[in-house]
């Protein structure tokens, strides 16, 4: 299982300002992927053709405010968004996007607050990207297993053998062949299922 500082993230920053868009950089300057938009209707076009772990949104764009894409951006999920918003708007949009997941930070922020909150964000990143794996892996071992039980029914049934049997016959297949015990069950379900 890989250590989480050798995942790789993919970033869209839609922003307006080249500030914003270097102190981004600079925190994620080791991610592989790093799109930057300059408007919502960009940002919204770069989704549809690529899936990003972390989206970053600076308010007010030239197109819309930033808070129906950033709410856009967290309902199909996946993504962790930040939505940096105007000190005098900040409440407002606080209110508006926080039950969305969306993390809202104010600009100007104290120094390093906005890095603190991309670095939150990438933390969280990491462990969905390990529960991701976690859960595929355990979905994978229940498959094998529903397989397995197949194959033991199938011999149970054309080979008269009972579960102890059929559950000893596809180990011993198995490791005669140096196969899983789930490919072998799957060979033993073709044989048997006509």
């Amino acid at each position: 299982m890989p250590k989480t500082e050798d995942i790789q993230h993919s970033v869209l920053i839609v922003s307006a300002s080249e500030q914003f868009d270097a102190i981004v950089k600079k925190t994620v300057k080791h991610y592989l992927t790093i799109d930057v938009k300059r408007s919502c209707a960009l940002g919204r076009r770069s989704l549809l053709e690529k899936q990003y772990d972390l989206v970053l949104i600076q308010g007010p764009l030239q197109d819309e405010s930033g808070e129906e894409f950033a709410m856009d951006v967290a309902d199909q999920g996946g993504a962790s968004v930040l939505l940096v918003a105007p000190q005098d708007v900040f409440e407002d949009v606080l209110e508006k996007v926080t039950d969305s997941g969306i993390l809202v930070v104010p600009y100007p922020s104290p120094p390093g607050r906005i890095e603190k909150a991309i670095r939150l964000m990438i933390a969280i990143q990491n462990k969905m990207h390990l529960l991701r794996q976690k859960v595929q892996s355990v979905e994978e071992k229940m498959a094998e297993l529903k397989t397995i039980s197949r194959a033991k029914i199938l011999l149970m049934e054309k080979k008269g053998m009972t579960e102890e049997e059929a559950h000893r016959f596809i180990g011993k297949q198995a490791m005669n062949a140096g196969v899983s015990r789930g490919y072998m069950a799957e060979e033993i379900i073709e044989d048997l299922q006509f």
